[in-house]
């Protein structure tokens, strides 16, 4: 759940960094108190000593999450995977952006190829720990704005920091997002509460198992496609007992009560035949965000259309990015 009032603090993204440092092994600055006595030269050397602890985190931030920055273009985009995936996943789409965008690229902590020992249980037990990562990844960066594409848990992911710091996104692009993937009385979010906690249940008796039939049903498909193959390679990557928590995370947030207060223009994508969450659900984002909203389904199947189907996604995709919809005639 969201802290009401960590959102309602812009700055909170910060003492969040602070944290992240500590868990990975890098103190934070001093915090230095001006004294009479203190000489220009010893002033200069703190100054410098401040400087190199702070590039020292923007390294680790950067290294932890896997970060790359390609192409040179005047706009900056950032791409953000979904569960269960990582950067990789945005293979078929990157070489279409380089040659006019900045592009950044990060991997979620928990997805495999970070370092498990970073990931945080309790961080990462709400989406609240991933947008204070994207944000931070933003500020070392000196990201002051950017088009932020995200799939699944990435995209909510973008929701939420959003909230946070509006001013820091032109645009969200939400691909197979859902606010809720329970069902309650008056929301269909495609699961009971006791589909999810099979799932879960399978995932700790057998992994292996588990993603044998997990990948398919979820990208659409059987085991010899390359898809699912490569869908199944990214979960294999993950340790088990962090998939666990992921999948718990991502299968259990409730963010609806929030949409309201997203007022960043949102581009809402997603499969006409997807599993994991019917369509409705995509309406029923256009429906409650409090910002502008255009919604596009695409005839594809599967949660991970850029993954299973690039070659009717991209299209859609490029379309978005370079479509305002803040330009449309009311």
């Amino acid at each position: 759940m969201i802290c009401e009032h960590k959102i309602n603090n812009h700055t909170g993204h910060l003492s969040k960094t602070v944290l992240f440092f500590h868990k990975v092994g890098v103190s934070s600055p001093p915090v230095s108190t001006p004294h009479h006595t203190t000489t220009l030269k010893a002033k200069t050397a703190s100054r410098k000593l401040e400087t190199k602890q702070s590039d020292q985190k923007m390294r680790i931030v950067e290294e932890a999450h896997n970060v790359k920055v390609l192409g040179s273009g005047e706009k900056t985009i950032v791409l953000g995977h979904g569960f269960g995936t990582d950067q990789s996943v945005w293979k078929h789409l990157v070489p279409y952006l380089v040659d006019e965008y900045r592009v950044v690229l990060y991997d979620n902590m928990g997805a495999g190829p970070t370092n498990p020992d970073y990931f945080d249980f309790d961080r990462y037990a709400s989406l609240e720990g991933y947008a204070y990562d994207l944000l931070a990844i933003l500020e070392e960066l000196q990201i002051n704005c950017c088009m932020y594409l995200g799939h699944s848990l990435s995209a909510m992911t973008g929701v939420v920091a959003s909230i946070i710091r509006p001013d820091l996104f032109s645009k969200l692009i939400l691909v197979s997002a859902s606010p809720r993937f329970i069902n309650s009385d008056d929301y269909y979010g495609g699961f009971e509460l006791e589909d999810i906690e099979q799932l879960c249940q399978a995932m700790e008796s057998n992994y292996k198992s588990w993603v044998s039939g997990f990948a398919p049903l979820v990208v659409g498909g059987d085991m010899d496609s390359v898809a699912v193959q490569e869908f199944s390679r990214t979960l294999f990557n993950m340790r088990p007992d962090i998939a666990l928590s992921v999948f718990r995370t991502v299968f259990t947030f409730d963010l609806r009560h929030f949409l309201s207060r997203v007022t960043v223009p949102c581009h809402i994508i997603q499969s006409s035949m997807d599993v994991a969450m019917p369509v409705n659900v995509s309406e029923y984002l256009h429906r409650n965000l409090g910002g502008k909203s255009i919604v596009e389904i695409i005839s594809t199947e599967g949660h991970l259309p850029h993954l299973s189907a690039p070659e009717a996604t991209i299209p859609v995709l490029l379309r978005h990015i370079s479509h305002d919809i803040t330009a449309d005639a009311a």
